[in-house]
């Protein structure tokens, strides 16, 4: 933790959990939900679930939620935070979906399938690998028809929150929404509250935040946890670095290759590519 740290940063397991994830921050997960969501029935109220699904058997897979919730209508919350890319990211996200659809299940003849809708929320600390348009942040998936595009089934919703594309600096902060992206993006570098974020909700975010109000218990947990966050960005920046030099090497490679073929002299190709005569040969 860098001394001059005032606030705790969101992106880390306890840091998102003491913001979001206790009966007394509930109307801060409320509000963002709300925003997120942007619906007409706004949540009123909010029931934390148990985060630990199993499966129907002992052999099954289970799930572990970041947060899980129940409003006031059934409807079912999945919160998740990611700050590393995982492979098959988009189908762990689907295969958690299924826990509350199989909750929903009531032994018996008289159930006529009649589901709840279930949102799953990711906050991810990266952009997908595809074509998307730079000036969006939000990626919302429903299942839709793909002829009409038209919404088939309207209570399975996975909406995406790609930080890394949020880029509005605090004076072009328009929304409610824009300002909880700015805020989460931003937390752990801030020296004080914006002049943008004075609504009562921030305040209360704010105070929640400030790293010097954490007893030791709590600040030895948070400690540990943004090792883990430092640990994983590490591995993930050099893992970045890695594999932009050897698209560099991979490039000059086939650079000398052609050259090569085409009968160009070794001292132009290692003055084009920089590799060494030795390399050259070995092509």
């Amino acid at each position: 933790m860098e001394l001059n740290d005032k606030y705790i940063n969101p992106f880390t397991d306890f840091g998102f959990k003491k913001l979001f994830g206790n009966e007394f921050n509930k109307e801060l997960l409320i509000d963002f939900l709300n925003q997120v969501l942007d619906t007409k029935e706004q949540i009123k109220h909010l029931t934390y679930l148990n985060s630990e699904n199993q499966g129907r058997t002992d052999r099954d897979r289970k799930a572990v939620f970041d947060l899980y919730c129940e409003n006031e209508h059934g409807e079912r919350f999945i919160i998740e935070i990611q700050n590393v890319r995982q492979e098959f990211f988009k189908d762990r996200s689907i295969f958690y979906a299924t826990f509350p659809i199989q909750e929903q299940s009531i032994k018996g003849n008289d159930w006529n399938y009649e589901l709840k809708a279930v949102y799953t929320i990711g906050i991810l600390n990266f952009s997908f690998p595809d074509r998307f348009n730079g000036d969006r942040f939000v990626r919302e998936v429903k299942l839709l028809d793909v002829h009409t595009h038209e919404s088939f089934y309207d209570k399975l919703t996975f909406m995406y929150l790609e930080m890394p594309r949020f880029k509005k600096p605090e004076a072009e902060l328009t929304t409610h929404f824009d300002k909880w992206m700015y805020v989460l993006k931003n937390l752990s570098k801030l020296q004080a509250r914006p002049q943008k974020l004075q609504d009562r909700i921030f305040e209360k975010l704010f105070n929640e935040a400030e790293i010097a109000k954490l007893n030791p218990t709590d600040m030895n947990t948070y400690q540990e946890s943004l090792k883990t966050y430092r640990d994983n960005h590490n591995t993930m920046e050099y893992a970045k670095k890695e594999a932009r030099r050897e698209g560099l090497t991979e490039g000059k490679l086939e650079i000398a290759r052609y050259m090569k073929s085409e009968g160009e002299p070794v001292e132009k190709i290692t003055r084009y590519t920089g590799l060494s005569a030795k390399e050259i040969a070995a092509l």
